[in-house]
């Protein structure tokens, strides 16, 4: 699809059972910051489709959108691939989106790529950074950037020749909005008539239960490195303690000594907890790239010279296995 009146950022607000996904909120924040950069009015804008959807709209508000669209039909209160196709390619061929965001979750992974082949344009996917062209304000061409090659590249991916701008961005990478009530936007009721596509029939919906909380949602992560492979355990027992979750960097997941739904990193999970310890863990930029914005930092490494003492608020120097087999001791006794 291509247009020239379109202007705004418009984001598909993911909910499951009436729950607001983070990343769609982390995305309000993000391009409510990227629109300031702008010489000319772009505005955010929050595609909430669901069933019963009065407090995800005011959510969605008091998260600082400028405007809403919402459909609240009962054939969309579950995410169905068709049925939100339609729905989101008609919002596109009626407002005409400079830029639509989606979260690079399961349902948006998903959804995203179909929605991008229907209206023609192009689509960026898994995305850790959005800016725009710093020399010209008045321009809208969007630098999307994601890791490439396994991570070992930083690809930025523009799209100038088709609308609206897409991509899907990983969860954890952008800051959440604080939640304001005074916010106020205006709500437009997208009640065009949706024929019901029953060519999948959804039979059940059956819940994953994890016994370990995602490491993207961890207070205090303990991270292991090729360097302390050795003592995985009282990494484990370190996290536990802390009320944590162990993370690893992608050498100990490609050899299998820890799971990848622990790995941090541009091929792993963001991840901003209160507290992360990096043990052994040399902070190459693939690493680095997915824990740098946590609050504090402490790196245990026997190499002064490693790299992630320069992202680290506190840098140990020593043999992890013996600062940790110390840390143990000193949890164990209170």
């Amino acid at each position: 699809m291509n247009y020239q009146d379109g202007k705004d950022i418009f984001i598909f607000i993911e909910q499951r059972e009436n729950h607001i996904q983070e990343v769609s909120l982390e995305l309000i924040g993000e391009a409510k910051k990227i629109a300031k950069t702008r010489a000319f009015e772009m505005k955010v804008v929050g595609i909430v489709i669901g069933y019963d959807t009065d407090q995800l709209v005011q959510e969605v508000v008091e998260h600082g959108v400028d405007k809403v669209i919402v459909i609240d039909q009962s054939h969309f209160a579950a995410y169905d691939t068709l049925n939100y196709t339609d729905a989101l390619e008609q919002i596109i061929n009626t407002y005409h989106p400079e830029i639509l965001l989606v979260g690079g979750t399961v349902i948006g992974r998903d959804l995203a790529p179909r929605l991008s082949a229907r209206v023609h344009t192009g689509l960026t996917a898994d995305a850790t950074h959005l800016a725009f062209d710093e020399t010209d304000k008045h321009s809208s061409l969007l630098y999307v950037t994601r890791p490439a090659f396994g991570g070992n590249l930083m690809a930025t991916i523009l799209c100038s020749e088709h609308k609206p701008q897409m991509s899907t961005i990983r969860p954890g990478v952008f800051d959440k909005p604080e939640r304001e009530t005074a916010n106020e936007a205006s709500v437009i009721a997208f009640n065009e008539h949706f024929t019901n596509d029953a060519s999948v029939e959804i039979l059940e919906r059956v819940e994953k239960h994890i016994d370990m909380v995602a490491i993207e949602d961890a207070n205090v992560i303990v991270s292991a490195g090729r360097g302390v492979k050795h003592c995985l355990p009282l990494i484990k027992s370190l996290a536990h303690k802390m009320g944590g979750e162990v993370g690893a960097s992608r050498a100990l997941i490609d050899e299998g000594f820890v799971k990848k739904p622990h790995q941090v990193g541009q091929t792993g999970k963001n991840v901003k907890p209160a507290t992360y310890i990096a043990c052994g863990i040399s902070g190459a930029i693939q690493h680095t790239a997915g824990m740098e914005k946590s609050e504090t930092i402490i790196a245990i490494n026997t190499d002064e010279h490693a790299p992630i003492f320069n992202v680290a608020d506190l840098g140990i120097v020593a043999d992890a296995k013996a600062v940790l087999s110390e840390l143990n001791a000193r949890l164990k006794q209170l």
